[in-house]
C-alpha cells in the first residue's frame, strides 16, 4: 500500500464510484477505517459522526461531502434512512456497514468507565441499524470495531446481548488484532466483529494474518521529521510549513529540560526510538513524550504512528485533533480487513 498517495487516490476513487460496492460508515470519525476500504475499491456512499470537527476533516480529505454530523444515539432509524435516501441515489445499493461506536464506557483510558455508561448503548444502536439495513437494502456484511476491554468479565452480559442482536441475520466472526502486525509503528490492540449475511455465508471467514516481518518502530516513521511548531494562543492561526498538523503543546514542565520522565503514570510516557509506540489514545495532557524527551509528540507524528497517509490533514482545534487521531482505526489495519472481506465475498 502506497501510503503517500492514499488520500489523493481516495478522492479519485470516489469520483469514479458509480459501479463500486457502496458502504455506509457509522461513527466514521476522521476516516481512518474508511481509508482502508476506499483503497480496496469500495465507495463510502454515506458517513455519519457526532463530532463536527471530524466531519470537517472527513469532507476535506474525501470528495463529495459524504460525511454528515448526526447524533446516532438520538436519531431514529427512520429519520436516518430518510436523510440517507436524500443524499444517495439508491439505499438498496449498500452492501456493507462499517464503524466503531465510541468506546469510552469500556476503555481503560477512561478512569470512570462503567458498563452502564450511556455511550455503551451506541454499540446496541449499531446492531439495530445493521439489522434494519439488512432488511431494506442489500447488506452482505458489517464490520464492528471496539476496544478489547469490551471483552472484560464485567461486560459479559452486555456483550452476550450485543452478539445476539448482531447474529439475527449474520454469522459473526470475532478477533482481536494488534496494529503492529500490519505495518503500523504502534502497539494497538482492538477487537473486531465481522458479520456475513447468513444466506450467502459459506462459513470460515478468515481475519487478516499479521505480517511476520520485523515490527515498525517509532524511528521508522518519525525520525526524519523536522521540528514541529508549538501551540500559541496569541497566534492561533499559525500553520507549520511542513504539514498543518505538525504542531504540539509548548513544553512547560522541568522534566522536558532534563529529558528524565517518572516511572508509571500516564502524563509523561516517553516513547522509545527502537520500539513501536504505545497505544495512540490520548487525553489532552497525556500525549506521549517524544523519544528525545524535550517535548510531546506533534499531531502529525501521532498520525504517522497511526499509519495515516502523509498528506492527510486533520481539522479543528489542537484538542479536537488529539481526539480525532486517538479515536481512529489505523488505515493499514482497515486495509487488511477490507482486503480479507474482498477475497471472502469475491467483491
Amino acid at each position: 500500500m502506497k501510503e503517500d498517495n492514499i488520500s489523493h487516490q481516495a478522492k479519485s476513487n470516489q469520483d469514479t464510484s458509480k459501479n463500486k460496492p457502496k458502504l455506509l460508515s457509522l461513527f466514521c470519525g476522521a476516516g481512518g477505517l474508511d481509508i482502508g476500504f476506499l483503497e480496496n475499491g469500495y465507495d463510502i456512499a454515506f458517513a455519519a459522526d457526532y463530532d463536527k470537527q471530524a466531519i470537517t476533516t472527513y469532507n476535506n480529505n474525501h470528495s463529495g461531502e459524504k460525511a454528515h454530523q448526526i447524533d446516532l444515539l438520538v436519531t431514529s432509524i427512520e429519520d436516518l434512512l430518510l436523510l440517507i435516501s436524500e443524499k444517495t441515489e439508491n439505499v438498496q445499493e449498500f452492501i456493507g456497514i462499517i464503524g466503531g461506536p465510541p468506546c469510552q464506557g469500556f476503555s481503560r483510558g477512561n478512569a470512570s468507565r462503567c458498563h452502564t455508561d450511556p455511550r455503551n448503548q451506541l454499540a446496541m444502536k449499531y446492531a439495530e441499524l445493521v439489522n434494519y439495513f439488512c432488511r431494506v437494502s442489500n447488506i452482505k456484511f458489517f464490520l464492528f470495531e471496539n476496544v478489547p476491554e469490551i471483552l472484560a468479565n464485567k461486560n459479559k452480559e452486555f456483550l452476550k446481548l450485543l452478539r445476539e442482536h448482531l447474529s439475527i441475520h449474520f454469522n459473526i466472526y470475532e478477533k482481536e488484532l494488534n496494529a503492529s502486525g500490519f505495518g503500523v509503528a504502534q502497539k494497538r490492540r482492538r477487537y473486531f466483529i465481522v458479520g456475513i449475511k447468513k444466506e450467502i455465508d459459506s462459513g470460515g471467514f478468515m481475519f487478516p494474518i499479521p505480517s511476520q516481518e520485523k515490527e515498525k518502530t517509532v524511528a521508522d516513521v518519525i525520525s526524519d521529521l523536522p521540528p514541529p511548531s508549538f501551540f500559541d494562543r496569541k497566534n492561533i492561526g499559525q500553520v507549520n510549513k511542513f504539514h498543518p498538523n505538525h504542531w504540539t503543546m509548548q513544553p512547560k514542565s522541568k522534566r522536558f529540560i532534563t529529558g528524565e520522565m517518572p516511572e508509571g503514570g500516564r502524563s509523561f510516557i516517553k516513547l522509545d526510538w527502537h520500539k513501536p509506540s504505545r497505544t495512540v489514545a490520548y487525553g489532552n495532557r497525556e500525549i506521549h513524550v517524544h523519544p528525545d524527551g524535550n517535548r510531546r509528540l506533534s499531531i502529525y507524528e501521532a498520525m504517522q504512528l497511526q499509519g495515516f497517509p502523509k498528506n492527510y490533514q486533520l481539522f479543528g482545534s489542537l484538542s479536537a485533533q488529539v481526539r480525532q487521531v486517538s479515536n481512529a482505526v489505523p488505515p493499514p489495519v482497515a486495509f487488511a480487513l477490507a482486503n480479507s472481506l474482498n477475497k471472502y465475498l469475491k467483491l
